[in-house]
């Protein structure tokens, strides 16, 4: 299947290499009347679907588009702030695209030192003497597959473990002198 995320983290916890390899989104677009029947919410300086899930639009969608026109963040392309703008009757009907928002830097940075966090947890908690700690969680819908190596740590979101080795392999080495 495929690989959603590499990340490469060092032993201190230290985000050093972090490849995104995204499938289309899953995104849905409708078109409204006033009021909106949906409770939008500004959240991390992203307008996300806080109320009303249906037709494919689900609760943490961000809103992506507005007429065609992209967002980014809180505001469209040409400036306007996006609940100000829903909130004008005269803007309507309004065409909007809700996706799942895709995630920034910090963010990623945050998700792989956590991870390290969790990995550093298992390794000691385990009864066993010389634990490798997590080296794998599975849930439903991806595999986080752990790879503990000399420099650092290796973690890959996907759907197939030798589809995942095969990148990790062709990666080589990471860190000071690679």
């Amino acid at each position: 299947m495929a690989i959603f995320s590499v990340y490469v983290v060092n032993k201190a916890g230290g985000l050093i290499y972090q490849l995104d390899s995204y499938a289309p989104r899953a995104e849905a677009e409708k078109t409204f009347s006033y009021p909106l029947d949906l409770l939008l919410k500004l959240h991390d300086e992203r307008v996300l679907v806080a109320f009303g899930q249906r037709d494919g639009i689900r609760v943490g969608h961000a809103v992506l588009a507005i007429n065609g026109m992209d967002v980014n963040g809180r505001y469209t392309a040409d400036g306007k702030e996006v609940l100000e703008y829903l909130g004008n009757p005269a803007n309507y009907p309004v065409s909007i695209r809700f996706g799942r928002p895709r995630l920034t830097s910090n963010e990623k940075l945050m998700l792989a030192s956590m991870f390290h966090s969790l990995f550093a947890i298992g390794s000691q908690l385990s009864p066993e003497q010389g634990s490798s700690g997590i080296e794998m969680l599975e849930t439903d819908t991806f595999k986080l597959h752990c790879y503990q190596t000399l420099t650092g740590m290796c973690e890959l979101f996907d759907q197939n473990l030798k589809l995942a080795l095969e990148v990790a392999e062709k990666a080589g080495t990471f860190g000071p002198g690679s």
